[in-house]
């Protein structure tokens, strides 16, 4: 089971003179049950494509199956591939409306034609996966913190038990604390069994996260493997406008003074690892280090 994408192209507008082809012949698979990462600079062609993956917007050329069943073909339920396909989009907060915490989460299953035992199951099981407590089901989603609002905007979609969550620049706007927790919690959501897509221009979120990713640029696929298969081509990045994660940069600098230490590694916890692995007996060295 997976979310394959075959030869896709879109071109807004197409047929006018304004047309504009914002994703060019791009073919990619996402597994059930990975963590899958999403990079590439403002414009390249990301929101475009994700937005294809529930049928939000459909190909002007080429195919989007999720789980063997082709999004266009005559008598594809998408109201179902949307329940199947969870999408969250930037600043997902901005989309609340409800009075209370509750009612914002309950939407989308009572839309669904759920009964209300039903719904409010699920509505205390998705502001659970997302961290929350059940006693803030009652309050005003605008009295919350940013992050507050995010995880709750999340699980809205959560409440309608999807299989695949993709979620466009999730910590966008939150500061060091915010992000933290919301990483940890959609961590935590892949862990248990939820396919996650995670759309982002932070290296170092994808580097820890994810298992594998694709790299978009001027609406083509331009990379995809693993964090060190697609890390490791850093001059092609860097063509791109994309850096190396900071640690990866780190790495290269110690090596070039000296340290023999390896440069493919893109996480914080590998990194002192590495450095302690490399210095034994001199430990004392690797605070000096790591402040280069």
């Amino acid at each position: 089971m997976s979310i394959r994408v075959n030869d896709l192209v879109h071109i807004y507008q197409a047929g006018t003179p304004l047309a504009t082809e914002a994703l060019r012949g791009v073919t990619l698979e996402i597994q059930e049950g990975e963590f899958f990462g999403l990079i590439g600079q403002t414009g390249s062609g990301k929101s475009t494509l994700i937005q294809h993956l529930n049928g939000l917007l459909k190909p002007t050329r080429g195919s989007v199956e999720v789980d063997g069943q082709n999004l266009w073909e005559r008598g594809t339920n998408l109201k179902a591939i949307r329940q199947k396909v969870g999408l969250v989009f930037q600043y997902p907060e901005h989309q609340l409306f409800e009075e209370t915490v509750f009612a914002d989460v309950a939407f989308g299953p009572r839309n669904m034609g759920l009964p209300e035992e039903e719904v409010k199951e699920r509505v205390e099981e998705a502001l659970a996966m997302v961290g929350l407590d059940g006693e803030i089901a009652d309050r005003s989603p605008f009295e919350l913190s940013g992050g507050q609002k995010r995880r709750v905007a999340i699980a809205g979609v959560l409440a309608m038990r999807p299989k695949y969550l993709i979620l466009d620049e999730p910590t966008a706007g939150l500061d060091p604390m915010g992000r933290q927790e919301i990483l940890g919690e959609i961590s935590a959501l892949q862990q248990q069994g939820v396919t996650v897509v995670l759309v982002s221009h932070n290296m170092e979120e994808v580097a820890r996260l994810v298992s594998r990713l694709a790299v978009m640029h001027d609406g083509r696929l331009i990379a995809q493997g693993t964090p060190a298969e697609v890390f490791s081509k850093g001059e092609l990045l860097e063509e791109v406008g994309l850096a190396l994660p900071q640690i990866a940069q780190l790495m290269h600098r110690l090596r070039e003074r000296g340290l023999d230490i390896p440069v493919d590694i893109y996480t914080v916890e590998e990194a002192r690892e590495a450095i302690l692995r490399v210095l034994g007996p001199k430990q004392g060295k690797t605070a000096r280090f790591l402040t280069l």
